[in-house]
């Protein structure tokens, strides 16, 4: 049969086609008065997208970028501070501190599981002046509890700032940024925003501007300063990634138009369509006999399965491509060869979902040489729809 090439990673995701027209038919020159009305408008529904009324920074980088100037732009050399680790990212975090010369703390969960909150408690202290944590760690498919985390910090102190890495989070999991006390929220345009890579952008409280007054680590391209003063007039510091620019206007005139007009509204429906098709894909799952990774801390941006016993998952993910010219993601790090994954954040729908999950069901046929009840993880995934269509009305 004819194989149509679908993404189901947690970063490339499939592109909006309104995104796709907008990259092909934009001709702005960046420093124009068309192009300033357009980022000023595109910077300015951040805000709403994000949920915040703290200034926003749009940058041309991957996420990665911002991450490293929530660090540089947050901390001099020789500060404490905590990093909250459970996996690949949260092992990034651990990178980026130490190589602007902070004294790293660590709070460590195994991989798919989330943090003990007593310990996070221990080891926060006065003189901790800045918490790092993913709010998805998108190698295992955990969901961290950012709230608690948030409520923890803020009961530590006023100077102890908390950063999000929220790349695969935002358009996926509701938070309430400026009342939980988020300080830093990072996000990433190849995510729920369904555009191509290329684009990072966060939210920043007015405490962590503050910090940025003292902090003394170098920092040149990633300064968020410069950014801030830049986008006060509606422009970026360096050149930016026009093209993207005009994408991202129209993947949130998308999510606008999810919320009938109202982007708030459109950022709630966006994050409930990825809950409810993962919670149609765990259902899928285990109705073949799998197990989940991140059973007890599950997020909505993806989820990871273990692969059947005796089974390398990079079979699973070879069988998915060769088959059905669909990509679903191995495991990464110390997970490769035991984990396979499939995302749900941004531009997936009902039956991107059964046919994620219908294709499954070969490919473990394939895989395993074993009988499949073929039906069974759809059976199981329409049956959470239809819960959740009654629920609706």
């Amino acid at each position: 049969m004819l194989r149509k090439n679908r993404l189901f990673t947690p970063g490339p995701t499939p592109i909006l086609p309104a995104a796709q027209t907008a990259m092909a038919s934009f001709s702005m020159h960046h420093r124009t008065a068309e192009f300033r009305s357009l980022y000023s408008r595109v910077v300015a529904d951040m805000k709403g997208f994000i949920g915040t009324k703290n200034d926003v920074l749009v940058m041309a980088s991957s996420g990665t970028g911002v991450m490293e100037g929530s660090v540089s732009n947050l901390t001099s050399p020789g500060d404490k501070v905590l990093v909250l680790t459970a996996g690949k990212f949260g092992e990034r975090w651990q990178d980026l501190a130490k190589a602007f010369g902070c004294s790293v703390e660590l709070a460590t969960a195994p991989y798919g599981r989330t943090f003990s909150l007593d310990e996070i408690r221990k080891k926060l202290s006065p003189d901790v002046r800045a918490v790092y944590v993913q709010a998805i760690e998108s190698s295992t498919g955990a969901r961290h509890d950012i709230e608690k985390i948030a409520q923890l910090v803020r009961d530590n102190g006023h100077d102890t700032l908390l950063v999000v890495d929220a790349i695969t989070g935002l358009g996926t999991t509701h938070f309430d940024v400026d009342g939980w006390g988020i300080d830093v929220i990072i996000g990433g345009s190849q995510k729920a925003l369904m555009i191509p890579p290329g684009l990072a952008y966060c939210a920043v409280s007015d405490r962590a501007w503050k910090r940025m007054e003292t902090a003394k680590s170098p920092r040149y391209y990633f300064d968020f300063r410069r950014e801030r003063k830049a986008a006060a007039k509606g422009e970026s510091a360096y050149t930016p990634a026009t093209s993207l620019i005009a994408a991202l206007g129209a993947a949130i005139d998308f999510i606008r138009q999810m919320g009938d007009g109202d982007l708030v509204a459109g950022r709630k429906a966006l994050v409930d369509n990825a809950e409810l098709a993962a919670e149609m894909t765990r259902a899928g799952a285990q109705a073949l006999g799998l197990k989940l990774f991140a059973p007890s801390c599950p997020g909505a941006a993806l989820t990871a399965i273990q692969s059947p016993d005796g089974i390398d998952s990079g079979a699973i993910v070879k069988a998915f491509r060769e088959s059905f010219a669909a990509v679903v993601a191995n495991g990464q790090g110390e997970m490769k060869g035991q984990i396979f994954r499939i995302a749900h954040l941004g531009y997936y729908d009902y039956l991107d979902t059964v046919g994620i999950l219908a294709a499954l069901e070969h490919v473990l046929a394939d895989v395993t040489g074993k009988p499949v009840e073929y039906g069974a993880a759809v059976r199981a995934a329409q049956e959470v729809y239809a819960r959740a269509l009654i629920h609706h009305s």
